[in-house]
């Protein structure tokens, strides 16, 4: 389990050092700091929001723009490849759950994503012009070749957390297959991205959500409670605690 937390902000931490080449070549204990220190701060706003601001602290003034570009440019493609394979998971999550099992839950999920994705769609339509100037900039600070790096980091950190859950599924002898596992949990990842709520509380979110998700399975709501607080422990609480340490570290007048 801590092997599978250190390899996930291993790679959030080298698709950070990759973003903010064009503007400051960071050291791996630059990167790390900033990485660890944005998630800490992050833990009182909703959705993580609170990592821009801290992030941008680390740079001077006239690099904050670029910095706040490059960092909505990687939550925008972890968010990405966490809707497309989370849809690709809530359409095959009826094919392999008997119908009378899956109803009311699915009756439940659908209640919650659509107006939530509706939602995001409709305001992604009235910032178009805004997001498309964003991303005109994301292009010009950052080259193909990073572009595809940060992309497939992206992915990569996607496929180590998903599997950390399925490991922990594994440690607590769930019965479940592992094509039934990985659809509920990316349905899961996909539902929990979409609704907005402080980083606090986040376990309680997922936890609410793979409760309902996982059911459909007749997985049992005690085991997969204390799997989503796991996960939060490792891969949050955790890495906030030593994040804590940078941000008392944290000195202005050294930049």
């Amino acid at each position: 389990m801590l092997f599978f937390t250190i390899i996930n902000h291993f790679l959030e931490i080298k698709k950070w050092k990759t973003l903010t080449k064009s503007v400051k070549n960071n050291s791996w204990f630059e990167a790390t700091e900033q990485s660890l220190a944005s998630l800490t701060f992050s833990i009182i706003t909703p959705n993580r929001i609170g990592e821009y601001g801290a992030k941008v602290l680390y740079y001077p003034n006239n690099k904050r723009k670029e910095i706040f570009l490059l960092n909505f440019a990687g939550n925008f493609y972890q968010l990405a490849i966490t809707i497309i394979l989370g849809m690709i998971s809530l359409v095959y999550l009826c094919k392999y759950a008997s119908f009378s099992i899956v109803s009311s839950q699915i009756s439940i999920i659908i209640i919650i994503a659509l107006p939530v994705v509706a939602a995001i769609f409709y305001s992604l339509k009235e910032k178009y012009s805004t997001i498309n100037d964003w991303f005109s900039k994301i292009i010009e600070l950052l080259s193909v070749k990073n572009n595809k790096i940060v992309i497939l980091i992206s992915l990569l950190r996607y496929l180590v957390f998903s599997h950390q859950f399925y490991f922990l599924i594994q440690c607590f002898k769930l019965n479940i297959s592992y094509l039934e596992a990985m659809t509920a949990i990316s349905s899961v990842y996909l539902i929990a991205s979409c609704i907005p709520i402080l980083s606090l509380f986040d376990v309680a979110l997922k936890g609410s959500v793979a409760i309902i998700v996982f059911s459909i399975f007749g997985i049992d709501s005690i085991q997969i409670l204390s799997i989503t607080t796991l996960m939060w422990l490792l891969n949050f609480a955790f890495p906030a605690i030593v994040g804590s340490y940078f941000i008392f570290q944290f000195n202005p007048e050294k930049l």
